[in-house]
């Protein structure tokens, strides 16, 4: 646990041109004091860390130090290669250097670790596209890489009802269920795109300064959330039996199905129990209840139960005409 701690600290210096050691503890999880300890040690191992004293001070390493590979446990040179995106990362237009990059890594792992990326191959395959879904990218995708890449204003013509223009300055891009979106701020404003939507990318000025204070990650998940639960704007009551409560989640969206199981009343005899289901519409959860066929019955409200009531007895005219 020590040594990888300080190997971690190592890395850490070697990636920043400066931290505190209260920046250092907080990354490593650990107090002041085990860190002033462990710069201690590695300095009597002989790597060159030294202190700047000052408000602007910190631990820093003697200018060009740099750690080898060699420290990689088997379990860690695998994770790297199983982290990888090669697919996602061609799409972007980046495979060579992905390639070179890998390349860069393998030569520098001890024999004993050469075989991490085989390993890795043989035993996990990442495919992102969804069933179904167009598995080309986007047409725009590489240009639009590039411009995240170079932090570079652009004139977007985007595809929505009619054609529309927007200037904006691309932040990231996201890849979610095989299909790319790309984050972007418009004014004061963060926006979301589909990049299978984009017709045109054309530049519109220099580059831009980027917000350092912006998470991509964050914003992503806070956007999906509200997203999928802005959708939810109904409610319908709803019987399941205990078939009907185990495939919910595989019929409706997470969200729904976890207020759902949440709302649920104690079974009934028959182990049927009632509960209110969060809905887009109506119409959409027509279309989703059918899939849990004879394992759901609507209660509420009167025009959705009249319309699964119709769908059964259609149903059940074409499984008893006799065949011809």
């Amino acid at each position: 646990m020590r040594a990888s701690r300080l190997i971690s600290l190592v890395l850490l210096l070697q990636s920043r041109e400066a931290m505190t050691a209260g920046e250092l503890a907080r990354e490593l999880e650990v107090s002041e004091r085990t860190i002033y300890r462990d710069v201690l040690e590695l300095s009597a191992a002989g790597v060159p860390v030294y202190a700047d004293h000052g408000r602007t001070g910190g631990y820093r390493l003697v200018g060009g130090y740099r750690t080898r590979l060699n420290g990689l446990s088997r379990a860690e040179a695998e994770a790297l290669f199983l982290s990888g995106l090669p697919g996602p990362a061609g799409e972007m237009g980046l495979a060579d250097v992905v390639a070179t990059a890998r390349l860069k890594v393998l030569a520098a792992l001890p024999p004993a670790l050469q075989d991490a990326p085989a390993r890795v191959g043989q035993r996990f395959h990442l495919d992102v596209p969804g069933w179904f879904a167009n598995a080309d990218p986007p047409p725009r995708l590489t240009e639009l890489a590039d411009a995240v890449w170079q932090d570079r204003t652009v004139e977007l013509r985007y595809r929505r009802d009619g054609e529309v223009t927007r200037t904006m300055n691309p932040y990231g891009l996201v890849l979610k269920g095989g299909v790319w979106y790309l984050v972007g701020r418009v004014a004061d404003d963060y926006r979301v795109y589909r990049v299978d939507r984009v017709v045109s990318v054309e530049p519109a000025g220099a580059s831009f300064v980027r917000d350092e204070t912006f998470d991509l990650p964050g914003f992503w998940a806070d956007k999906a959330a509200r997203f999928v639960t802005s959708m939810l704007t109904e409610h319908v009551t709803v019987r399941l039996s205990p078939e009907g409560m185990r495939a919910l989640p595989f019929a409706v969206e997470p969200p729904a199905a976890q207020q759902a199981h949440a709302a649920a009343g104690e079974p009934d005899e028959q182990g049927w129990v009632r509960t209110q289901l969060p809905v887009e519409s109506l119409k959409v959860a027509y279309t989703v209840l059918l899939r849990l066929g004879p394992e759901v019955e609507v209660v509420d409200p009167p025009e959705l139960r009249a319309r699964m009531a119709d769908a059964a007895d259609r149903l059940a005219g074409l499984l008893y005409r006799p065949q011809r």
